[in-house]
């Protein structure tokens, strides 16, 4: 158990808490939400010691294994696969004392460590962290090569994977996601659901918290509150509270209006497509989830260019890739041939290192072509948005100073309004950029982007570094764009509620993906699953090649049957857990969209019937947790029982 008793934390001038209560019990999966600055990450700190309250007190559970990502990670000449295994620091040690034990010939005290290694599930240590390096999405080959060799980025990764490495009963994981592509954070997510432990996790990514989280801890105004149910749930809850308040009512209605005009715009230009139909449910939705973000200091809208061209943008027969410092082309995708078109709203999915960033840089121009022809429109204005954009900001200059570099005629007044919007008011406009946080630098980013008025938006991951806050307002802003918007994010809020059309960047190829992200969470199993058979089969190819015939046909029908025989139990269980889901996806499925009528949170008399959705959408939730469970460990079994069959010859 976790427990803080009238807890206050001032760091500096301000305070953070006063007077705070908080308890949370074994097993709790807990998202810490609040706006930037709250504290969020000092009450890790508060958890891990290096912090302490300036009144009251914390308890918790004597014997607690807590495991906490480190956010610097040093740049080490050790193997990465070396540098996850010694997150175990008591493997570590018991190994050193074998081999210490093996140089003085003490074959007694040999024997008791090898028991010890056993109990801490040593033997299999190699292979979990190469599994969790993996499903982070680094390649067999990187396992083994050290630490400096990677960027910034995937040396978080490696971070990450030395955490969840780490034995723990308590897990702390402050913006996990930052670094992740799409893929590796389906991983994730899955390995968080699964993990036995208690988890406080610090994200702004509204569907990981959704799929992972049973509580949320909401910072708000120097208090915890403490929600149950996911960040949907937390959202409804709190959206209804602050209805009951008059003094945010006028504010609320404003911003429900608001959005119900943009809906009521787009119904008319949908059409009957299915991310189109989507993205309209998304749409009416936003009006429930403004009231909760009624009081966010961020609210802006990206204005499009006056003029436009069409088509705006192709490419014809391209090449994209870089060349190497010899010269030779570095392909990653090949006969490409698109055009854009005013008003597309495109998601770009695919596995990491397919090339979805390369399609961006080379739709600006910053990437030149291999091969082929880029064509841009008479009237193309483009809007670039990636991380390195951030490095590229003046330092020493302020927001106000950027925004009249770019129009050096507009008014004091005017650049002032529109940084407000960004989070910039006041004496904040005229702050120095280097001493801004990565949040606050990747919303002056994103404002210079806005301020430019572009037709053409390409947003590379733009969420990274920004809170829940921000990360709401930038869907509404896109959501209301009236330009083309081609959007790579991890971010599936984010995506649902601003494209209606997705294109597949994978094997060297960029073509539409029909379907959503469902279909697309599908697609990468599927192919996940075939890369598997496809190295068993090739496995089982090489052992008959190498190994002499033995066996008559009859003996090796009845080795297929035996086969047959011993994965059935395994087949019939994943097809059950899979029926399950099914039928429980359905229920949830009737019941969430009762949930979105607006009524249901603003009319006493339907309270009760409020009371009685939220529990049922909570056990559904739980039961669909459950299952999900079962199934993946049904096909994690049937998987280890082919592998282990074949390499027996069976």
């Amino acid at each position: 158990m976790i427990a803080l008793r009238q807890v206050a934390l001032q760091r500096g001038t301000q305070t953070l808490l006063e007077e705070a209560e908080l308890t949370l019990h074994a097993g709790h999966k807990a998202g810490i939400v609040g706006p930037n600055g709250a504290g969020k990450s000092s009450l890790f700190g508060l958890l891990l010691g290096t912090l302490a309250p300036d009144r009251g007190e914390i308890e918790m559970s004597g014997g607690q294994r807590i495991a906490h990502m480190a956010q610097e990670v040093d740049a080490l000449d050790r193997p990465i696969v070396d540098y996850v295994l010694d997150g175990d620091h008591e493997l570590r040690q018991t190994q050193a004392e074998l081999d210490a034990a093996r140089e003085r010939d003490d074959a007694h005290r040999e024997a008791e460590l090898h028991g010890v290694i056993e109990a801490l599930d040593g033997y299999s240590a190699p292979a979990r962290a190469a599994q969790l390096l993996i499903g982070l999405g680094f390649a067999q080959a990187d396992l083994e090569r050290p630490l400096s060799a990677f960027s910034g980025g995937w040396r978080m990764r490696v971070n990450l994977a030395r955490t969840l490495f780490m034995p723990s009963d308590l897990l702390l994981l402050d913006e996990p996601t930052n670094h992740l592509d799409l893929d590796a954070l389906l991983w994730l997510e899955q390995w968080l659901i699964r993990y036995p432990g208690t988890l406080l996790l610090i994200s702004h990514d509204r569907d990981f918290l959704d799929a992972v989280c049973d509580h949320i801890v909401h910072f708000d105004r120097r208090q915890l509150v403490l929600y149950r149910g996911n960040y949907t749930t937390f959202e409804r809850t709190r959206a209804e509270k602050l209805a009951l308040q008059q003094a945010e009512a006028a504010k609320q209605q404003a911003r429900r209006e608001e959005i119900e005009q943009f809906v009521a715009r787009f119904r008319a230009k949908a059409t009957k497509a299915r991310q189109a139909q989507s993205r309209l449910k998304m749409l009416e939705r936003m009006g429930d989830i403004a009231v909760a973000h009624a009081d966010s200091p961020f609210h802006f809208t990206i204005p499009a260019s006056d003029k436009t061209s069409h088509p705006l943008l192709v490419l014809d027969q391209a090449r994209l890739g870089y060349r190497d410092t010899a010269g030779n082309e570095k392909v990653q995708l090949d006969e490409v041939k698109l055009t854009l078109l005013p008003g597309q709203r495109i998601g770009l999915l695919g596995p990491n290192g397919a090339g979805k960033s390369t399609l961006i840089k080379s739709l600006t121009g910053e990437l030149r072509l291999l091969a082929g022809k880029r064509i841009p429109g008479e009237h193309l204005a483009v809007g670039y948005f990636a991380q390195h954009q951030l490095e590229g900001l003046d330092l020493s200059a302020t927001p106000f100073m950027h925004v009249q570099r770019l129009s050096p005629t507009a008014s004091d007044q005017a650049i002032r309004n529109f940084l407000g919007g960004f989070g910039f008011q006041g004496d904040d406009a005229f702050g120095e950029v280097g001493r801004f946080s990565g949040g606050e630098k990747a919303r002056l980013a994103l404002a210079l982007v806005a301020w430019r008025k572009p037709n053409l938006l390409l947003l590379d991951e733009p969420t990274n570094h920004l809170d829940l806050e921000m990360r709401e307002a930038l869907t509404e802003a896109l959501a209301s764009f009236e330009g083309t918007v081609i959007l790579v994010s991890h971010d599936r809020h984010l995506l649902r509620a601003t494209v209606d059309e997705f294109w597949k960047v994978a094997d060297h190829r960029v073509e539409p993906f029909d379907g959503d992200l469902e279909d697309y969470r599908a697609w990468l199993k599927a192919r996940l699953e075939g890369e598997r058979r496809e190295a068993r089969a090739d496995k089982a190819e090489r052992q008959a090649e190498s190994a002499a015939p033995k066996e008559d046909r009859k003996a090796s029908r009845r080795a297929a049957a035996e086969l047959r025989e011993k994965l059935r139990p395994l087949k019939k269980a994943r097809d059950r857990a899979e029926q399950a889901m099914e039928k429980v996806q359905g229920e949830l499925a009737v019941v969430e969209e009762s949930l979105g009528d607006a009524e249901l949170y603003t009319d006493p008399a339907r309270k009760a019937e409020l009371t009685e959705k939220l529990a049922r959408q909570g056990e559904l939730k739980a039961r669909l947790e459950a299952l999900e469970a079962e199934w993946l460990a049904a096909e994690e079994a049937l998987e280890t029982m082919e592998t282990e069959l074949l390499e027996s010859g069976a």
